[in-house]
């Protein structure tokens, strides 16, 4: 469904307007408005009448410099908020989208936000959208960690068999029988693996996989534009 900028505009203000689309779930069409009317403003302020006036170069320099600042807010905005304040379990439980229709797409997908508003909108929904596609990629770079850390993989291999061993011999033996004595081992194990994780360097791999992780997520989640979402079809009652 396509909206005009607001079709309603004689009986219902801006505000409220924009208010029903967040609800009704047409974040794209918030999305669109907000581009659009930043690529306006900024032909309006480029658009010479007079052919024959001249410029200082010093406005453009201005110009350009007040643009790269305004750039760089943006972009440092996306530290101040949670991206994951809306995303829920049941965004992990869907099917995954389409790597190459709707994760990557064309170029034609992506833009600059045009204010720190538009990024935290296109940030909350598109961490929503594709839960799934960034737990994959967390999962991609941690394994990358891992192949550049041998010593890592090594410490995460003999951690899981640690606590595979544990857990044999704690059946094999009924140590639930001795809930004390079965405490006092999981903290001794617990300790142990603590120990091999820091000694291998473990913890080096996983930080580097979620500082990438989050860095590609948030870059990604603000210069994807928000595509139009299937609505629920309401039946007709009988």
């Amino acid at each position: 469904m396509v909206f005009s900028s607001n079709p309603l505009s004689l009986s219902v203000p801006d505000p409220t307007f924009e208010s029903w689309l967040r609800d009704s779930g047409y974040l794209d069409v918030i999305d669109n408005q907000q581009t659009a009317a930043a690529a306006a403003a900024t032909t309006g302020t480029s658009t010479i009448s007079d052919p024959t006036i001249t410029i200082p170069i010093s406005s453009f320099l201005f110009r350009y410099v007040v643009s790269f600042f305004s750039h760089l807010w943006t972009l440092l905005s996306l530290l101040t908020f949670n991206p994951f304040a809306k995303l829920t379990t049941n965004d992990f439980s869907g099917e995954t989208p389409s790597w190459t229709k709707g994760f990557f797409a064309d170029s034609g997908s992506y833009s600059f936000p045009a204010s720190a508003s538009q990024a935290r909108l296109r940030v909350q929904e598109n961490v929503k959208r594709y839960a799934r596609n960034y737990a994959s990629l967390f999962i991609l770079f941690f394994a990358c960690s891992l192949y550049q850390l041998p010593l890592a993989l090594v410490g995460l291999i003999s951690s899981l068999a640690l606590w595979d061993s544990f857990r044999f011999f704690s059946d094999k033996w009924g140590l639930d029988r001795f809930p004390i004595t079965e405490m006092i081992l999981v903290r001794f194990v617990q300790c142990v693996t603590a120990i091999i994780l820091l000694w291998l360097n473990v913890q080096m791999a996983l930080c580097c996989t979620l500082g990438v992780s989050y860095i590609v997520m948030l870059l990604h989640a603000a210069f994807r534009k928000l595509t139009p979402v299937k609505q629920p079809s309401h039946g007709r009652r009988k």
